[in-house]
């Protein structure tokens, strides 16, 4: 049976060289990047060099404001709870939006609910869009942090970060941005967007699990939550996972050749998607900004089926996709980013994400196109509720 995988947002298959590059730091060169001896010390210069890769992605201007962590979890983590806590004294509030991905909710319900911080979630539109003007109007002379995603994980709706950045640029006030989903994918500029923090994820963009970085601009007050050794200056604690480290170099590497061709290329492709769905399959709805959006990211609620049906029976024609974020696939709840966009339950009930990734072809796309029509057909025909629709 054929297979296709339209899952990239949930995470990315290893490109070959970046597995032939961390193969090395497996067995030979396997020392600990804070040992002093050659072993740890020759490491240690590949690390340093990673740090100088990812700081040129993003738009860094000292390699020294990239710390590795575990992921964007962990990034995103260390970004909000490491500065509230640390700027505590200056205010108790923060702001974010009600469509973030759970690892910034999470954390700011945390702060609410233990450490006492007020959290204003604000609203979006019907695209999926935080308002600049509700982000200014939310902030208090307690507001010590802003947390906003540059891309959103479910809808694909970029944000306007710029914009917002600008007007937090002359306030005390810290401003962190998830781009998890963004980086790899379009261009990210620390500067241009104008923020304090930036999280980022390796197995986004073809590289291994269990690595990713925060970006910490030079003079942002913030404390470690992870207590142990000194590594990566005091801020997160833990043997350095070099393999890790080494494969979101180069993973890097790759994102950062011919960028804009391939976001033109898959752009075409999520482009024919869109199109080939409205076309062959009837009140289909495109969740997220039409054209503000992440050029890999389809997300559609078809109405009159459920989400887990269409996932299970695209499954069996071989297709993997998702009802939303892999991180809440285990609910029956549906999206709080589709709720959030004030699409009604049922209808939020019967979404779909299909992400496109560096290796998804035409042919693909054409099979899907195939193959989709056909099991909403099967699913609406067994539907009660379409059938009295019609």
């Amino acid at each position: 049976m054929k297979k296709v995988y339209l899952d990239n947002a949930a995470t990315t298959p290893v490109a070959s060289e970046v597995k032939e590059a961390i193969e090395p730091y497996l067995t030979k060169k396997f020392g600990n990047a804070s040992s002093v001896h050659s072993f740890g010390r020759d490491v240690r210069k590949e690390v340093e060099l990673v740090r100088e890769k990812v700081a040129d992605l993003i738009g860094a201007d000292d390699s020294q404001e990239v710390i590795f962590t575990s992921g964007g979890t962990e990034a995103d983590n260390l970004s909000i709870k490491g500065v509230v806590m640390k700027n505590r004294d200056k205010g108790n509030h923060i702001i974010t939006s009600a469509i973030e991905h759970h690892a910034v909710l999470h954390p700011c319900e945390y702060l609410e609910e233990y450490h006492d911080f007020d959290v204003t979630y604000l609203p979006v539109d019907e695209d999926g869009l935080v308002d600049p003007d509700d982000v200014a109007e939310a902030i208090t002379d307690e507001t010590i942090l802003v947390s906003i995603m540059l891309a959103n994980n479910e809808v694909g709706t970029i944000q306007p970060i710029a914009e917002i950045g600008e007007m937090l640029e002359d306030k005390d006030i810290y401003f962190h941005t998830d781009a998890v989903q963004a980086v790899g994918s379009i261009p990210v500029d620390v500067d241009e967007l104008k923020v304090d923090l930036l999280s980022l994820s390796a197995h986004k963009f073809n590289g291994p699990k269990g690595i990713g970085a925060c970006y910490i601009r030079k003079g942002t007050k913030i404390i470690p939550f992870m207590h142990g050794g000194a590594q990566e200056r005091g801020l997160r604690a833990s043997t350095e996972n070099v393999p890790g480290i080494i494969g979101l170099g180069k993973a890097v590497e790759l994102a950062a050749e011919n960028l804009e061709e391939k976001q033109k290329e898959i752009t075409r492709l999520r482009d024919k998607l869109i199109s080939g769905i409205k076309d062959n399959i009837d009140e289909v709805t495109l969740n997220g900004h039409p054209t503000n959006r992440l050029p890999n990211n389809v997300n559609v609620s078809i109405r009159y089926i459920e989400g887990e049906s269409l996932l299970l029976n695209l499954d069996l024609e071989g297709i993997a996709a998702s009802s939303g974020s892999a991180c809440t696939s285990g609910s029956l709840d549906p999206s709080h980013v589709l709720l959030a966009m004030d699409i009604p339950h049922e209808i939020a009930h019967g979404s779909l994400r299909l992400t496109l990734g560096k290796y998804t072809t035409e042919e693909e796309i054409d099979y899907v196109l195939e193959k989709l029509p056909e099991v909403v057909d099967r699913l609406r025909a067994m539907s009660p509720i379409y059938n009295k629709a019609e």
